[in-house]
């Protein structure tokens, strides 16, 4: 039996909470479970909107889907939901040029599947490691990826913010997909970039290696996360995949 807890936070400088998150750890269309995050961006309530929308509308094509495989179904509820991003862009003056980031995660068994598009994030932690499965879409993971920049520079550079993939950018949308076998012990954290950009990764493991439950675990990133400066929005969903096995 998994276990989960969410929570969002609006931060100590952001006047609007643009992240969105969403979870379900009965099964959603043929998917056993569905976790996602969305970190929104564009104007006045654009942003907001955008991750809002986004999230609804993968959950709602996820439980009308007669698809088995949870890449395609994730695959197409993402396309789905970028198409309808866009159209609403268009329509309507104040949604002008919005968009979000989403990642997506289900569980089948000890398989994990992630989709993701931008820089939020979805890592695997234990009490030996915490492991980043996603790769960011962004212009800083690019230069170092292309070696013009070093890894410990990327958290503090100026262009930090700048995304290359979102929903919403463009008229088709890549996808990236992973694959993940779970173990026991292993603890799924997903989040928007208001945590992973003020709290180190190492860091983060060991303030959830600090607290009793999954509760106490989430607060406790988003309380660091806004005593570091809480620069953005947070959003954490953890999931504990192999709970019930871990209290015997």
């Amino acid at each position: 039996m998994l276990k989960t807890f969410s929570i969002t936070d609006i931060g100590k400088r952001r006047k609007l909470n643009q992240d969105y998150v969403y979870t379900s750890e009965m099964p959603v269309g043929h998917l056993a479970n569905l976790f996602l995050v969305a970190d929104g961006m564009g104007g006045h309530n654009a942003g907001d909107y955008a991750s809002r929308y986004t999230i609804e509308t993968i959950v709602d094509e996820i439980s009308k889907s007669n698809d088995e495989s949870p890449v395609f179904v994730l695959e197409k509820a993402i396309k789905r939901a970028n198409s309808l991003i866009r159209q609403k862009s268009e329509e309507e003056t104040e949604l002008n040029g919005m968009g979000t980031t989403v990642v997506a995660a289900t569980i089948e068994g000890n398989k994990l599947c992630v989709a993701n598009v931008g820089d939020s994030r979805l890592y695997i932690i234990n009490n030996r490691e915490i492991r980043q499965i996603t790769r960011d879409h962004s212009l800083v993971e690019e230069m170092v990826r292309m070696g013009g920049l070093k890894r410990e520079m990327a958290r503090n550079h100026p262009d930090k913010n700048i995304i290359t993939r979102a929903i919403g950018a463009l008229d088709d949308v890549d996808v990236d997909f992973f694959e993940v076998r779970l173990n026991k012990g292993d603890t799924i954290l997903m989040c928007s970039d208001g945590l992973s950009n003020m709290i180190e990764d190492e860091e983060i493991r060991m303030i959830m290696q600090g607290q009793r439950d999954i509760v106490e675990k989430a607060e406790s990133l988003v309380k660091a996360a806004n005593n570091n400066g809480g620069k953005d929005n947070i959003a954490v969903v953890l999931v504990e995949p192999f709970a019930d096995e871990e209290d015997r």
